[in-house]
């Protein structure tokens, strides 16, 4: 196995990757916040994130503030540990001697 195959696909895309960043280092983000962290349409985080839920990196939660609906998300243990694996694999092949 390759060293580029300890990269989690999963993470490929850039927005997937902001998003899981920014959950590392923070609890709760609301769905405002998060794209305007990232500079990215509705459409764009809504699918990404998405995706993410359904492979349990992380975890969605709506409810209503005053009648106002409010999407927010976390990362899952999973999602820490899977990021994690994937942040080293990237390290080491950012080392790797050619």
């Amino acid at each position: 196995m390759g060293m580029i195959d300890q990269l989690n696909k999963d993470f490929e895309s850039r927005v997937r990757l902001g998003i899981m960043s920014v959950l590392m280092v923070n609890d709760w983000v609301d769905f405002t916040e998060m794209k305007s962290l990232l500079n990215i349409t509705d459409g764009n985080l809504a699918s990404h994130s998405t995706a993410l839920e359904k492979a349990q990196y992380i975890e969605v939660k709506k409810e209503f503030v005053g009648k106002k609906p409010k999407t927010s998300y976390r990362v899952t243990n999973l999602g820490r540990v899977t990021f994690n694996s994937h942040l080293n694999a990237l390290e080491k092949l950012f080392k790797a001697k050619n």
